[in-house]
């Protein structure tokens, strides 16, 4: 091996989060030299390139993940690349991917491009203030699983299923139609969602609208508890499923059914099975799904036996 490829880490493990808009005409041909780096680095993960830019997050020993980080800032375009940093102490990913993609985050909005126009960043230490603000509307942009284990007080949830769904929640909504336009304040997991989405509502002729700079991550980051209005737990696409303040591992685990996240009162739960169903899709499963991920689920508990890792353990975790 060579001297300066690190070995494969035990941990503890780093892990980037990572998103720039920027014009990427050549994102094709950047694809294999950035898989080839990290594999090299025994990175892990999945990235995100497009036409608009780059998005995604990565683990790994922490000079393969800063090698990651040093290839791409090496490109002239991704030299102000900006990263959100937290530690585990088990692999949050399996595999290494990048894929080609047509947005770097979907929205499926004609004509939208966050490096044109975008919302006024709301650094974490002032975002306390704007929530307190009564004529502000604060909407959380994440889906309805990410809401359900956490938010900000006072936050309106959209309940939708997937980020697309939000420009039609947008459209349905009294309070934003018929030449009404409050001061919207928008927030999401890292930061990305809301470039879009404050984009969005700029184009629909909204010109007070904020978003909180680093998404919730980085007010967990350097917002105290003591002084934080965030109630909950924030999920992650990752294997650590939520984490909490300074970005510390919550209690939560995935459904390996539904992906749902699962707290103690759904595990206690008569309707949850381990690998097989949880309270939140056991309805919707039939007699036979039942059946193969049941058997699923022992190949998984005999190869953890052995010492292993099944192929089968860990099931893609949802995109936002």
């Amino acid at each position: 091996m060579h001297p300066e490829t690190p070995t494969p880490a035990t941990g503890p493990y780093l892990t980037a989060a990572l998103y720039k808009f920027v014009d990427l005409p050549d994102h094709l041909a950047l694809r294999e030299p950035l898989l080839a780096c990290c594999e090299t680095h025994h990175v892990k993960g999945t990235l995100l390139l497009a036409r608009e830019g780059i998005n995604g997050t990565i683990a790994g020993p922490e000079t393969g993940v800063r090698a990651v980080l040093a290839h791409l800032r090496a490109d002239p375009r991704l030299v102000t690349l900006q990263h959100k940093e937290s530690w585990s102490d088990k692999p949050p990913f399996l595999r290494m991917k990048v894929r080609l993609k047509k947005e770097i985050v979907t929205l499926q909005v004609p004509g939208l491009d966050p490096n044109k126009t975008v919302g006024h960043y709301v650094k974490p230490q002032d975002w306390n203030a704007l929530l307190a603000d009564p004529s502000v509307v604060v909407i959380d942009t994440r889906n309805d699983y990410e809401v359900a284990i956490g938010t900000f007080k006072g936050a309106i949830n959209p309940d939708i299923k997937t980020f697309t769904e939000l420009p039609a929640w947008l459209d349905a909504q009294p309070a934003l139609q018929d030449g009404n336009k409050p001061k919207v304040a928008m927030f999401c997991t890292g930061g990305i969602r809301c470039e879009k989405s404050t984009a969005l509502m700029k184009m629909r002729g909204f010109d007070e609208v904020y978003h909180l700079e680093g998404g919730i991550l980085k007010y967990l980051e350097e917002v105290a508890p003591e002084e934080s209005t965030w109630e909950g737990e924030c999920f992650v696409f990752d294997e650590r499923v939520s984490v909490g303040h300074g970005l510390q591992p919550g209690p939560y685990e995935l459904c390996r059914s539904c992906r749902w996240p699962l707290g103690d009162a759904d595990k206690a739960s008569s309707l949850y099975v381990k690998g097989v169903s949880c309270p939140h899709c056991h309805d919707h499963r039939t007699p036979e799904e039942k059946a193969r991920l049941a058997e699923r689920q022992r190949q998984v508990e005999l190869a953890e036996a052995r010492g292993e890792v099944h192929v089968g353990a860990r099931l893609p975790l949802p995109g936002p």
